[in-house]
């Protein structure tokens, strides 16, 4: 018999899941902004890498006080928190006066980033049904690749405008004309308006309320982390979320415009559009089946696709092959097809579940906190891996980390579909 999911649960896992819209803005707008930044204010590589990734400094301190502060706080408040923030960095962004101003705003829009990418999967979660708690949880990644496509959009739309407005210095504004990139980082402002408001219609986690009657600090969840399974969690949980970044997820989300400039394609936003497109149906698709299929079987035919994708593209870079540009636009697609399918889905969906309901928050943050430093540092490594290890050379990197990270999912990380939180708490007891 086919177990029912209440309309009001669906409610509460989207309304937490627009967060994800946020994320997906926040960190994709930047691809379209970072020629015309590094021009007006005549940024170095160094310079260029600092812009792209002075957000993610910003991501690493907000994942460092999320889990603790959502323990405390709540999990509703916790999202208000990164709901403003956003909305303060949209805007400052939209009217700096300077490049200094510039990466404050952002570094400040990265801290709302950190915050909602720990709070919102875990909030999901536990409001979740065992059942489909893979589905709900991935909403959030859905989201995530909807705000991605938005913000490609809204660059690919701009820029256009500030096309045919160049003609003519008196039409537009200098934030969708000579300065557009202020729009694209402004237009945020609008579906976080939406994220705003609609918190304050749902209520705080069960699972929270129910941890908070029984503890009033944190100092328990600091002590629990001493516990030998708990601990191996931790560091499993980890090592997924840096090694999955270093697979060439966010590489092609910061600097896709720029490999496909490099590839030789006359419109790279537009074709960033289509990554933006696949990304986000693949996601339907893995919503879908991730509680049917499991988690570790997307893993292995996603990954499987991604390493062979990666192969083919660093093969187009190569001097001596001469491929057309069809070749690598279609194993470009395939792969983020797979990526979609199998690690982006996954890696929110199992660390928002993997860790025991005492220790969840707080073990969110420390596998947050190494998500985001494996995003800074590909943040500031791409540009420097694309000139000194070439393309081809930084897409066979790409491919040989995804070994590792097969290694543990196999080694380690438990089969969680359709277990209950309190079950899977169980498998890690073995450590101890």
């Amino acid at each position: 018999m086919t177990q029912k999911v209440s309309a009001k649960v669906v409610f509460i896992a989207i309304v937490a899941a627009l967060g994800g819209i946020l994320f997906g803005y926040d960190t994709a707008v930047i691809s379209g902004t970072t020629e015309i930044v590094k021009t007006q204010f005549g940024l170095s590589t160094g310079g260029e890498g600092w812009y792209v990734g002075c957000a993610l400094i910003g991501s690493i301190a907000g994942v460092l006080i999320a889990g603790m502060l959502s323990d405390f706080l709540g999990r509703k408040k916790t999202m208000l928190i990164s709901a403003l923030l956003f909305s303060v960095s949209a805007i400052g962004c939209a009217v700096c006066g300077n490049f200094t101003q510039l990466v404050i705003y952002r570094i400040i829009g990265g801290f709302g980033i950190g915050i909602v990418s720990i709070v919102s999967p875990v909030y999901i979660s536990e409001v979740s049904p065992a059942h489909v708690r893979g589905t709900m949880v991935s909403l959030y990644q859905l989201f995530i690749t909807i705000g991605f496509l938005l913000a490609y959009l809204m660059n690919f739309l701009i820029l256009k405008q500030a096309a045919l407005d160049s003609a003519d210095p008196q039409l537009g504004t200098r934030m969708f004309n000579n300065e557009y990139w202020r729009g694209m980082l402004g237009c945020e402002a609008i579906p976080d308006l939406l994220f705003l408001l609609l918190i304050f219609f749902i209520p705080e986690s069960p699972r929270w309320l129910e941890v908070r009657g029984q503890r009033q600090d944190n100092s328990e969840a600091w002590k629990a982390m001493r516990e030998k399974g708990i601990l191996v969690a931790v560091l499993v949980g980890s090592a997924i979320a840096i090694l999955g970044q270093f697979m060439g997820v966010n590489a092609v989300l910061y600097y896709g415009p720029k490999i496909f400039a490099d590839a030789g394609f006359e419109d790279p936003l537009f074709s960033t559009v289509l990554v933006g497109v696949v990304n986000m149906l693949t996601t339907v698709i893995a919503l879908a089946i991730i509680d049917k299929v499991g988690r570790k079987q997307l893993v292995w035919w996603g990954v499987g696709g991604m390493i062979v994708c990666l192969l083919m593209i660093g093969l187009y870079f190569l001097p001596f092959t001469h491929l057309p540009n069809w070749f690598m636009l279609t194993f470009f697609l395939l792969y983020v097809f797979c990526t979609a399918i199998s690690i982006s889905a996954v890696v929110f969906v199992l660390l928002s579940e993997m860790y025991p309901n005492r220790v969840r928050g707080l073990a969110m943050s420390i596998a947050g906190l190494a998500l985001w430093v494996g995003t800074y540092l590909i943040g500031q490594l791409t540009p420097w891996m694309l000139e000194n290890l070439t393309p081809a050379g930084t897409f066979f990197l790409f491919a040989f980390m995804c070994l590792p990270y097969l290694w543990i999912m196999y080694k380690y990380v438990p089969d969680t579909t359709g277990k209950t939180l309190e079950e899977i708490e169980q498998y890690w007891k073995k450590y101890d």
